[in-house]
């Protein structure tokens, strides 16, 4: 019903002047021609559609030329309307505002996902290995070229610009997990992020920086990590050169995830140290390291670490290992 609604706004024009021809021809016949109302209808019916029946009565020289200005005034809207409606559907618009409007009740279905702005090289790669791991996510972008170079479906995207406010409420800002800020210009990614974290103060952004002096202004507009591609780019290409094989397994790590192979972090619930844990042992899933409520990193810790309520652990394993693990910890 919503998309027949959505279709008849797009022609309200025509739509209004053929229903104000209407009125105004029963209107007419009733103060010239003194019809009933039920008379005036039926000859301005007979008249606008041009079907040729009798006259209710004959009708006087006045009426005769209010017939002729209505017949006239009929096939100027209906040639409009014709118009309209041609251009509307075999230009393609019509197919167009219909997929953006079922994408948008798509969009507004889901919850829990990452919104991406920006796909460029970074965004496409992030949007990439979402898609891999299977997690919802929303992709906003003005350039809709750049969406044909994308070689994973896109069942949920935007060619809107990011900065302003409804298009990230439309994205469902409110419902999403998290951000990511992948728009080549830093400005726009201060903006975005501002705006962002305005609309949803637990929302997790990540944002994208060319410069050193932005990666401040990005933290302090409200993002909880910010990237700067080049550099990572430069580390990442002299740890090809050290160590090649560990370069390559780390990031075949965390790029090819499925049931059977997953890296995660989970929150624990209650105070329990990784001897009473036994993870490897009764779950099969092995413990990578620990993230403390003061930030800091354990990296491959000691089998007597504590664990505290609040802490995040880091773990590998299946799908379902890391399922009893989370069971275990105390978060359902």
């Amino acid at each position: 019903m919503r998309s027949y609604l959505y279709v008849i706004s797009k022609i309200y024009i025509p739509l209004i002047l053929f229903a104000g021809s209407i009125l105004s021809g029963v209107v007419g016949y009733v103060v010239i021609e003194n019809y009933s109302w039920l008379d005036a209808l039926y000859m301005t019916s007979i008249t606008v559609s041009t079907v040729g029946f009798t006259e209710v009565h004959p009708l006087s020289s006045t009426g005769r030329v209010f017939t002729i200005f209505l017949i006239l005034f009929n096939i100027s809207i209906f040639t409009y309307f014709i118009t309209v409606v041609s251009r509307f559907v075999f230009d393609g618009e019509f197919i167009q505002s219909y997929k953006a409007f079922k994408m948008k009740e798509a969009i507004n279905e889901i919850k829990d996902h990452v919104i991406v702005c920006g796909f460029g090289r970074n965004g496409r790669e992030a949007a990439s290995v979402l898609y891999r791991n299977k997690i919802p996510f929303v992709v906003i972008e003005m350039n809709a070229d750049k969406f044909e170079n994308a070689d994973f479906p896109l069942t949920h995207r935007m060619m809107a610009d990011a900065t302003k406010d409804e298009i990230l409420l439309e994205a469902g800002i409110d419902r999403a997990r998290s951000l990511i800020c992948a728009m080549p210009n830093d400005a726009d990614n201060v903006f975005v992020v501002l705006t962002a974290r305005d609309l949803n103060k637990k929302i997790t952004i990540i944002s994208r920086a060319s410069d050193y002096t932005s990666v401040r202004k990005l933290k302090i507009a409200g993002a909880n990590n910010v990237i700067m591609p080049d550099t990572i780019g430069g580390a990442h290409m002299a740890m090809l050169t050290l160590m090649p094989d560990v370069k390559e397994f780390i990031d075949l790590l965390s790029t090819q995830m499925s049931d059977n192979f997953q890296i995660a972090e989970l929150i624990v619930d209650k105070n329990v140290s990784l001897v009473e844990l036994d993870a490897w042992r009764t779950t099969g899933a092995t413990v990578l390291g620990v993230k403390t409520t003061a930030g800091d990193y354990i990296l491959n810790p000691a089998p007597t670490a504590q664990l505290h309520s609040g802490d995040r652990l880091i773990l590998m394993g299946a799908l379902e290992q890391i399922r009893n693990v989370n069971k275990k910890i105390g978060v359902l």
